[in-house]
């Protein structure tokens, strides 16, 4: 039946879109056999989707959430499946770095990118500079900006190869990857990486619209995939020349100018998508695409959709319940309610799909009270007086406070990370004492007239390392990084008083809460039901375990160790292996603890930046408590890596490699992490007198 179904479909496509020519192909491709090798075989399909900053917290508590408004996408999750609301980001907390994280499964200090939305390197003449932290998966730091002289790759695994790419595991196993709008696996930057993929001097390289022709979206096709193989349009080689255990005969298609030879992509309300319209796609730009692709028998899809709180239109942005914020929502909640009727049309559905639906990070609201006070946004629209995060100068603040005129870059942003001119040594006076000056930095916030002190957490390298930020690159380690205030935004340039920006009032990258908290939905064959809406069945997650949760469903693996772990307290046993279900409260227990130990904005990473904060903004004599604190951090960093390090073969090996664990050496360790989790907390109440 489905395969009727889908058949039917194509040849309404088809008709509409008088592709006769093209479709003999698409059928061949829908009828590709993907080997997946989940429990009974179930899963026929995958489908990823990663929002950004859509929230199942509400930001204020008379309005009901993103979710919330968005009825048939939070129903499909949660009579479906789990919807795991303690998900965590790693840090800082934005979309590259939060997708990447998500697609790989490891923390940045494994895949290369820690700061984002740009990255800041220095120079071999110690000024920086900012690369975007989106650009192709194999594209050289270099390649994005040649006065770095750095050639390592952007995506940067541990060992300073280039990272494992995520499409990989499938392909072997024979499913096509589609990819929509997704960060660093279709192509990103034009004419570069079009010249790279496609040749210099040819039709692509000069074509007028290459942006819309060739970014954003691609197939990574399986060997001997009928999508690649289709005459009608041009794949490539997909070239990954350090990918472990090799990469060879594999090919690929970029851009909506080739997929539209092979597949019509249309919204989901059935308008041809001609063209990549930018980064910011709409919920019925892309689930309409990922549902032509899988109508296409491309099984596997990786998507991206916007926000629903800022105005892409005007570039301004929305106060939570504003009348724009609703529409928008309600637009977005149409389009899930009509894909999933397509889909089921299609027969794909929960029964056989498994469907991964996530958002990259929260936000915090950068804004006055609405009025009316009561307004709930969807009965009573609210309006408000003030929007808008609080832009500050911070060089310019800086000088202004405490006289420090230091020369320093920074990346832009709510948690700027900070890089000296001429690259100091980490305990230099330089280093040291503008550490200690950001640590008193305050503004007047003109909104509610009050004096905020700006800084909420620092971080140095020794910090950073126990964070999972410290990159194989040593250029890529900024001098510190400052984690603010969510109210406010620094810059380089403008007021070093705080001047409202109605553009931006949504901030993110920090360490709090409403920042570092998101959510998981997991619907399909082999995940629990009935979760009661408050994510019970999971206690902590954050974005690494979703790569080797989705494996385990669908029964493949990776070349790499995994830094997140199978969340099989949300799945059902029958999806497990026996290794997965043996010893289970032990299991279950090491999981946490693991999580505890090794997550960046657990207890131990939390509990550790307040130790840090101490360290850097302290002034005693010799620098003596600085040094001790420095210490404490590196002390603990050593003892987590070596039990973090036994913890994850444990459930990785337990995940993929048919071995439950031993639970002798299972308690030794839960012990061993909740020891070190103790030493943390405790000095974390008192920094000034930890390690004395």
């Amino acid at each position: 039946m489905k395969r009727f179904r889908l058949m039917l479909r194509f040849a309404l496509v088809c008709f509409e879109a008088a592709l006769i020519s093209a479709c003999g192909s698409v059928l061949a491709a829908a009828q590709n056999l993907c080997q997946f090798n989940s429990a009974q075989g179930k899963i026929q399909h995958v489908i990823y989707i990663q929002f950004d900053n859509v929230h199942l917290r509400r930001d204020n508590p008379n309005i009901p959430s993103d979710l919330e408004q968005m009825p048939h996408l939070l129903n499909f999750i949660r009579h479906n499946g789990t919807m795991d609301a303690n998900h965590h980001t790693p840090l800082i907390s934005h979309t590259a770095n939060d997708i990447l994280t998500s697609l790989t499964g490891v923390y940045s200090d494994r895949h290369g990118i820690a700061v984002a939305n740009s990255y800041p390197v220095f120079r071999p003449d110690g000024s920086t500079a900012l690369p975007s932290s989106f650009f192709y998966w194999t594209d050289l730091v270099s390649d994005e900006n040649s006065s770095t002289q750095d050639n390592t790759f952007g995506m940067l695994a541990a060992d300073g190869h280039n990272a494992p790419a995520p499409w990989v595991p499938f392909t072997r196993a024979g499913c096509d990857v589609g990819a929509y709008s997704t960060a660093n696996i279709v192509i990103e930057r034009t004419p570069f990486d079009v010249v790279k993929i496609f040749g210099a001097g040819s039709t692509e390289a000069n074509d007028a619209n290459q942006f819309s022709d060739f970014a954003g979206i691609a197939v990574h096709c399986a060997q001997g995939s009928s999508v690649c193989a289709n005459s009608n349009t041009k794949a490539v080689a997909d070239l990954l020349p350090q990918e472990p255990g090799g990469y060879n005969g594999y090919k690929a298609l970029f851009g909506a100018l080739y997929v539209n030879k092979v597949l019509q992509l249309r919204d989901i309300d059935g308008n041809p998508i001609t063209g990549f319209n930018g980064f910011s796609p709409t919920a019925s730009e892309t689930l309409g695409a990922i549902a032509s692709m899988q109508e296409a028998g491309i099984p596997v899809t990786i998507s991206y959709i916007a926000d629903a709180h800022d105005n892409h239109v005007t570039d301004t942005a929305f106060g939570p319940g504003q009348a724009g914020y609703v529409a928008q929502l309600q637009s977005y909640d149409l389009a899930f309610a009509k894909f999933f009727a397509r889909l089921k049309t299609d027969g794909i559905d929960e029964h056989n799909t498994l469907f991964i639906i996530t958002a990259d990070e929260g936000d915090h609201f950068a804004g006055g009270p609405p009025t009316p006070a009561n307004c709930d946004g969807v009965h009573v629209p609210c309006t408000y007086s003030n929007i808008g995060e609080l832009d500050v100068n911070l060089p310019g603040l800086l000088a202004a406070e405490t006289g420090n005129t230091t020369p320093f870059s920074i990346h832009f942003d709510m948690a700027p990370s900070v890089n000296i001119t001429g690259n100091p040594a980490r305990t230099s006076s330089t280093t040291r004492q503008l550490e200690r000056d950001f640590a008193t930095l305050t503004e007047l916030n003109p909104l509610t007239n009050q004096t905020d002190t700006l800084t909420s957490a620092l971080a140095d390298p020794v910090e950073l390392g126990l964070l999972h930020m410290i990159t194989a690159d040593p250029a890529r380690t900024p001098s510190f990084i400052m984690f603010a205030d969510p109210d406010y935004f620094f810059l380089t340039f403008g007021s070093a008083t705080a001047v409202e920006d109605p553009g931006f009032a949504w901030n993110h990258g920090g360490i709090q809460p409403e920042i570092v908290g998101t959510w998981l939905g997991l619907v399909g064959p082999g995940v629990r039901h009935g979760d009661d809406g408050g994510g019970s069945a999971v206690q902590f997650s954050d974005h690494t375990d979703i790569r080797p949760t989705i494996l385990a469903l669908v029964g493949l693996q990776d070349d790499y160790i995994h830094d997140g772990r199978v969340l099989f307290e949300a799945l059902n046993p029958s999806a497990l292996p026996q290794s997965l279900t043996a010893h289970r409260d032990t299991l279950l227990q090491l999981a946490r603890v693991y999580k505890q130990i090794n997550a960046p904005v657990g207890p131990l990473g939390l509990g550790s930046l307040k130790v840090s904060t101490a360290a850097l903004a302290s002034n005693s004599d010799n620098d003596e408590v600085y040094t001790r604190l420095e210490g404490t951090i590196a002390a603990w960093q050593q003892q987590r890596d070596a039990i973090a390090h036994q913890m994850r073969a444990l459930l990785e090996d337990a995940a993929f490699g048919g071995n439950p664990i031993s639970e002798q050496q299972a308690k030794r360790l839960i012990s061993q992490g909740q020891h070190l989790l103790n030493q943390v907390a405790s000095c974390a109440e008192e920094p000034s007198a930890c390690g004395e």
